[in-house]
């Protein structure tokens, strides 16, 4: 696998290969695209009793959707997590893959924007799930449209095709 450059990527969006939906050429950096945070956010619900973890629990059983309007921000206090998506939903054909990453400007900040299954699947085709973590002893107010983090893109030797879940 590889990395792709900036000039890898536009030839892979000319070629329908790479979609980006909005594509904005502003967030293409030399070697990854920078995704905007969403509106939506999921929050975890206190429980009484453990959550069973096992391949049959479902996210949406123990967490509540809230929508955010433009211009106001989700307040995440310390030491919580929460789901958020990206703006952008992302195709990729069954010869690319990739990573995703948080940005180090908010990761200094105490913010964690991808804490685990950073890995994106050849063939995915949509908007960006986010494990949120605060880490920090601060809220943090997070604005719907901020470059929130980078997707690197990766060519693979050989195809193959992913189908995943969404928020």
């Amino acid at each position: 696998m590889a990395v792709l450059s900036k000039d890898a990527v536009l030839k892979a969006i000319e070629e329908k290969k790479i979609e980006i939906i909005p594509y904005n050429p502003e967030n293409l950096g030399p070697a990854s695209y920078d995704l905007k945070l969403g509106n939506e956010f999921r929050t975890f619900i206190k429980h009484d009793k453990p959550i069973d973890v096992t391949n049959e629990i479902d996210y949406k059983d123990i967490t509540e959707l809230q929508i955010v309007e433009d211009g106001k921000p989700f307040i995440l206090g310390p030491n919580q997590i929460c789901l958020g998506i990206t703006k952008e939903c992302l195709k990729l054909s069954g010869e690319y893959c990739g990573l995703l990453e948080g940005r180090s400007r908010f990761a200094r900040l105490g913010l964690a924007i991808h804490i685990t299954a950073s890995f994106m699947q050849p063939g995915v085709q949509n908007r960006q799930v986010l494990e949120i973590f605060n880490c920090s002893t601060n809220s943090l107010a997070l604005y719907p449209g901020t470059k929130i983090c980078q997707f690197i893109f990766m060519k693979m030797e050989g195809e193959a095709v992913y189908k995943g879940a969404l928020l």
